[in-house]
């Protein structure tokens, strides 16, 4: 099974480039196009919140456009900077692109897909008018239903905000919070194979409560790495990627970034014959 990740589109309105100069519609499309590349196709599609700079209907417009080229079903959740009832009617409840949703009545926008090996879960961890997230109580317990449903099926939990600190201070300064139980209900659940986030528009890993924590470039622009303590965030034109998540039962996941862009055509490791110093190097091969 491939599980391509997208994260962090945050879509405009046309003729409105975010910061006044990242054009994150076009950054959009060509994310999209690099999907359609892809040699093997993926099976399905995350995209890890933040798909609309503003929550407005005419940016979700842009992005369901988009997500209808890709011929494989894809499951979105909502980041801070969506709003989830406009991401319900122009989206639908997943992301799948099919509108026409109301909020459920827990007002989260939570779900479960079980239609692969590996159980894909989708937790809303958005807090309205807050740039942070949160996992509470009441989303730690239905977290905690659906885990106990899947009775040790492997399993994929993905969400905007990651709930663990990435030892960068700007990032650190907009957390997700979480509730007492959480980090040891995910301890506690050996088959969650990762726990995917967007948001700080940077691919970063990390050891969290017994699986690995995986943070996503966006597909625009990227936050500024600063190690610096106290520093504040910056962004910058470093080239985009999306994350693929290959599942195998004999190795689990095992993900990998790919770039977007254009980096001209694979070539085969081949010595040109007219090397001056070919034999030195053939016998260092071999």
């Amino acid at each position: 099974m491939i599980i391509a990740q997208l994260s962090d589109f945050h879509v405009r309105p046309h003729g409105q480039p975010a910061y006044g100069i990242v054009d994150t519609n076009a950054a959009t499309r060509r994310a999209i196009d690099a999907v359609l590349a892809l040699e093997l196709r993926p099976d399905c599609v995350l995209v890890t919140g933040d798909l609309c700079d503003c929550g407005l209907p005419e940016e979700y417009a842009i992005v369901r456009a988009e997500l209808a080229r890709l011929p494989m079903p894809v499951y979105a959740v909502p980041g801070n900077h969506d709003r989830r009832e406009v991401f319900a009617a122009m989206l639908g409840q997943d992301g799948l692109g099919q509108g026409g949703s109301s909020l459920p009545k827990s007002g989260f926008l939570h779900y479960v897909i079980e239609d692969y090996p590996v159980r894909l879960i989708g937790l809303d961890t958005v807090v309205p008018g807050e740039d942070g997230g949160e996992i509470c109580a009441a989303r730690e317990a239905w977290l905690a239903e659906r885990l106990a449903e899947g009775r040790g099926r492997p399993t994929l939990i993905f969400m905007h905000h990651p709930p663990f600190a990435v030892g960068v201070d700007g990032m650190d300064i907009m957390p997700c919070r979480v509730s007492a139980g959480f980090v040891a209900l995910i301890a506690r659940h050996p088959e969650i194979e990762r726990v995917l986030c967007g948001h700080y528009h940077r691919p970063i890993q990390l050891r969290f409560a017994g699986t690995i924590g995986f943070v996503a470039p966006g597909t625009a622009h990227q936050v500024a790495l600063d190690l610096r303590p106290g520093t504040e965030n910056r962004f910058v034109m470093e080239p985009p990627a999306l994350a693929l998540h290959v599942w195998k039962p004999e190795t689990g996941i095992v993900s990998h970034l790919q770039p977007i862009g254009d980096f001209g055509p694979r070539r085969p490791f081949v010595l040109d014959p007219a090397y001056p110093g070919k034999q030195q190097a053939v016998a260092a091969h071999v």
